[in-house]
C-alpha cells in the first residue's frame, strides 16, 4: 500500500522540545544509527563515528532577522515573515492579519519603514521596501524563533540561532544541524583528516507549513535557492577517488546536493528547489547525514525515513523519546547511515 500521512506520525511527550540551547554547542547528545544498530553518543565524539578521507558539507546559509511587525493603512496589526529576496528593494513574504492586505497598500513595520504591497503570488505577498531591502530587514526586524519554541527571542539566541560558519545571509530559519559544530569541534575534524565544504540553501518559511494531505503524491513542496560552488563539487569528487564518504550536515545541504545531482553528474551553480523526498528516493551524492529530530508529519521526517529506513527511523524516535533525548531545533542529534536499496 502506498505510504500516507499517518505512516510518519508519532507521540512526542511536549516537555522534550528544547526551549533553549545547552550551554556549549557540542555538548549535546548523539544518536548514532547503522541500520538496525542504535548507539548513544555525544555530539562532541563525533570524530570518532567518521574515517579521515570524509567530507563535510555545510550549509552556510545565514539567518535574516525576517520577523516584522506592524500595522496596515486601516490601522489593523499585521505580522511579516519575509520569505526571500526577489530583488534589491522586495521580498516575499507571509503576512498575518485580520484582513489580507490588498495590492496598493501600504504597511508600517517596526514604526520605522513602510513597505508597499505589490501583489500575492499563492500564499505569499510581494513587498517593496524603501531601499535595500536585506539591509533593512536586517536593521529593523526580528530574528524568528520556530513557532514551536515559545517565547520570543533574546539576546543569546542572535548567536545560537546562528552556525558559527554562517556567512550568506538569506534564511528565515536557522539549518539547525549545523547549530551543534563549535569551533574547537571544527578544529578537530580538521585534524583528523576530514574535509569541510559549503553549499548555501536559503530556508524559507515554508519549512514550517503541514503536509495538508494524507495522499503524499498531491503535496507540493515550497521553493529553495540553492547555490553549489565549484570548490565543493571538486571535493565531493576527490572524496569518491580516495573511498572517503559525502556527510550532509542538516536536511537543507542533503536537498541542495540531491537536487544538483538530478540529472545524474552534480551539477554547479545555483537552482531552485522544490525536492520532495519520500521513501523509495535515489540518493546519488550523500552517504551519511547529521541531522537534529524532525516534527511529526514533516516533510523532514519523511526525508530521514527515505535515507535510514522507515522502519529503523520509527524504532530510533521511540529510542530517543524513552531516553529523553531533546527535540527540534535547539536539540540534540543523530548521525544516519543511508539504508542501501
Amino acid at each position: 500500500m502506498p505510504l500516507t500521512l499517518a505512516d510518519f506520525d508519532y507521540a512526542l511527550p511536549p516537555e522534550l522540545v528544547a526551549q533553549v540551547p545547552l550551554p556549549q554547542r557540542s555538548a549535546s547528545r548523539l544518536l548514532v544509527v547503522e541500520g538496525a544498530r542504535r548507539t548513544d553518543s555525544r555530539f562532541v565524539d563525533l570524530p570518532q563515528w567518521l574515517r579521515a578521507g570524509d567530507l563535510l558539507v555545510m550549509n552556510d546559509s545565514r539567518v535574516l532577522h525576517a520577523r516584522l511587525l506592524g500595522r496596515k493603512d486601516s490601522g489593523g496589526q499585521v505580522e511579516v515573515m519575509v520569505e526571500r529576496l526577489l530583488e534589491p528593494d522586495v521580498a516575499l513574504a507571509q503576512v498575518r492579519a485580520s484582513k489580507s492586505p490588498q495590492p496598493g497598500s501600504r504597511l508600517r513595520l517596526e514604526d520605522a519603514l513602510d513597505v508597499e504591497v505589490l501583489g500575492r503570488e499563492g500564499e505569499f505577498y510581494r513587498l517593496r521596501f524603501p531601499d535595500d531591502a536585506a539591509e533593512l530587514i536586517e536593521r529593523h526586524g526580528r530574528l524568528p524563533l520556530p513557532p514551536y519554541i515559545e517565547r520570543k527571542a533574546e539576546a543569546p539566541d542572535e548567536l545560537r540561532y546562528q552556525t558559527v560558519y554562517a556567512r550568506e545571509t538569506g534564511s528565515v530559519a536557522a539549518p539547525t544541524a549545523g547549530l551543534h559544530f563549535d569551533h574547537e569541534l571544527l578544529a578537530r575534524l580538521g585534524e583528523t583528516g576530514i574535509g569541510i565544504a559549503y553549499v548555501t540553501l536559503h530556508v524559507g518559511a515554508g519549512t514550517f507549513q503541514p503536509v495538508r494531505t494524507s495522499n503524499l503524491a498531491e503535496h507540493r513542496m515550497h521553493t529553495e535557492r540553492y547555490l553549489l560552488p565549484q570548490a565543493t563539487v571538486d571535493a565531493i569528487a576527490a572524496t569518491r577517488a580516495r573511498g572517503g564518504r559525502v556527510v550532509a550536515v542538516g536536511t537543507t545541504s542533503l536537498r541542495a546536493l540531491e537536487s544538483a545531482a538530478l540529472g545524474g553528474n552534480i551539477k554547479v551553480g545555483a537552482g531552485d528547489t522544490a525536492l520532495f523526498v519520500t521513501p523509495g528516493f535515489d540518493f546519488r551524492v550523500v552517504d551519511l547525514l547529521i541531522t537534529n529530530f524532525h516534527l511529526p508529519k514533516s516533510t523532514l521526517l519523511m526525508l530521514v525515513s527515505a535515507f535510514a529506513g522507515l522502519d529503523e527511523i520509527r524504532v530510533a524516535y521511540r529510542h530517543a523519546i524513552a531516553a529523553r533525548y531533546r527535540f527540534f531545533s535547539y536539540g540534540d542529534a543523530m548521525l544516519l547511515h543511508r539504508k542501501p536499496i
